[in-house]
């Protein structure tokens, strides 16, 4: 994690529940956020195997670093992008910023011959770390769960035959604010940092819409087998995974690899979704996100390189 026990024990209002801290969260975030996502951006675009030069849009998604000009702008910079690349910053979605990111550069893919989107997700919870509050223990679970994290993928429509490997097709995107969810995820920007608060209906809210979902983006296909597509799904906490596993009546594999992510790494907010993978043999899958509303993200995917 970026914050260091010499950070914060020259800025002991970093330890506060709610003390005035803002401007040392920012400048943490300003400087650092652009920098992980670079070290994520680097490592997808030498998979690709294509020059710099060849990127046309950059979709940047963060939570925190809210400044002018802003992380799409110092990544360009730090990357050596072209300076015509056509930039996107989305701010303050939290979570489900993992699958926006790519319903957004799904729909500049195809209408945009030839494009080249760079999509990047940087995470630092600097701003939302704070010390304990016996009357908001939400905060505290939000905390245990979270950790610093970056991803990056490249996103275009009608990949070059021998020099461009792709994993997956956007097939559809859809977007949902559940039911009777005001209020189960809130995050708050006030001069102590980000405070997030959370519900415990949420893994309940999540788990009672989550077929409904499913159904509105399977059925045109004839999939109704949850078990039969591969999962991307966000690692938000292990009562959330348990309560989808159980509602959807999923083997345990279905989720293990969400799992591991959580385990190791935690719920990194938008850069926690992605994985190297071809779908485990498989034809379809979803890539299921969730967040502040609560809104529900679901991207279905087709395998283009089957294991």
């Amino acid at each position: 994690m970026h914050l260091t026990e010499e950070i914060l024990k020259q800025n002991p209002n970093l330890c506060e529940y709610m003390a005035p801290s803002f401007d040392i969260r920012q400048d943490i975030m300003v400087a650092e956020v652009p920098k992980l996502g670079k070290s994520a951006a680097e490592m997808v675009i030498k998979e690709w195997g294509q020059s710099k030069s060849n990127i046309t849009h950059l979709i940047f998604c963060t939570t925190g670093s809210v400044d002018m000009p802003s992380a799409d702008y110092q990544l360009t910079k730090l990357l050596g992008l072209p300076s015509s690349a056509k930039r996107f910053m989305i701010y303050q979605q939290g979570c489900f910023a993992g699958a926006t990111g790519f319903r957004l550069a799904k729909d500049l893919a195809e209408n945009n011959a030839g494009a080249r989107i760079l999509i990047v997700f940087s995470e630092i919870t600097a701003m939302t770390f704070r010390g304990p509050s016996e009357t908001h223990l939400d905060c505290l679970v939000k905390q245990a769960l979270s950790g610093d994290g970056a991803a990056a993928v490249i996103v275009g429509s009608d990949p070059v035959e021998g020099v461009e490997r792709p994993l997956f097709q956007l097939v559809t995107t859809a977007q949902t604010l559940l039911p009777n969810s005001e209020g189960a995820v809130n995050g708050y920007f006030r001069e102590y940092g980000l405070l997030v608060h959370l519900l415990k209906d949420v893994p309940s809210l999540i788990s009672e819409n989550i077929e409904k979902s499913l159904k509105e983006a399977f059925d045109p296909l004839g999939i109704s087998d949850w078990n039969s597509i591969f999962w991307i799904a966000h690692p938000g906490g292990p009562a959330i995974l348990d309560k989808v596993e159980e509602k959807l009546d999923l083997k345990p594999e279905k989720l293990q690899w969400t799992s591991k992510v959580l385990s190791e790494y935690g719920n990194m907010s938008s850069a926690s979704m992605l994985r190297s993978t071809t779908g485990e043999g498989l034809d379809w899958g979803v890539l299921f996100r969730f967040g502040p509303g609560l809104t529900i993200e679901t991207v279905v995917l087709h395998s283009v390189a089957i294991n």
